[in-house]
């Protein structure tokens, strides 16, 4: 696995969100862009980690950043999950996995013994012209909004 950088260009892509429609990084020009990659949508870790940017969507915006969340779920799973935990940003749906080929976040994991191939949990903050700013990989699901917020305060 060969995760990108701060200071590299993030990859161009256009995903289908929750509602089925295009949504692509260039859309967010002059914004920066929190790309968090989540292993799959409704399980526990996953729900803690997008409730807290749910509740930090204020703050959040205060300092100009847009929140997509991509995960390999499928598109049709994706408005549960909004639906059931009230998400209030957009979530992408990359089945192939080939956006987080592109962003280095797909590789092998080890789970209960068994060792697989899957989306690692990271985070990218692509500032206003498309360069990472900052990656975060090293966080608790429950304290992911804060470490980004955090870094954004900073």
């Amino acid at each position: 696995m060969n995760t990108l950088i701060a200071g590299m260009l993030a990859p161009t892509f256009t995903l289908l969100n929750q509602d089925d429609q295009p949504v692509s990084l260039s859309d967010f020009k002059g914004k920066k862009v929190l790309a968090y990659f989540y292993p799959k949508a409704m399980t526990p870790g996953c729900t803690v980690q997008a409730c807290g940017l749910r509740d930090s969507k204020a703050e959040l915006e205060a300092h100009n950043v847009v929140v997509l969340g991509i995960s390999i779920d499928p598109v049709k799973r994706l408005p549960k999950f909004i639906e059931r935990d009230n998400l209030n940003f957009t979530l992408l749906s990359d089945e192939n996995h080939a956006v987080a080929d592109q962003f280095g976040v797909w590789g092998e994991k080890k789970f209960m013994g068994k060792i697989y191939d899957g989306l690692h949990r990271i985070s990218f903050l692509i500032d206003e012209h498309g360069k990472i700013e900052h990656v975060f990989d090293k966080f608790k699901t429950k304290d992911h909004h804060q470490v980004v917020l955090d870094y954004l305060n900073q």
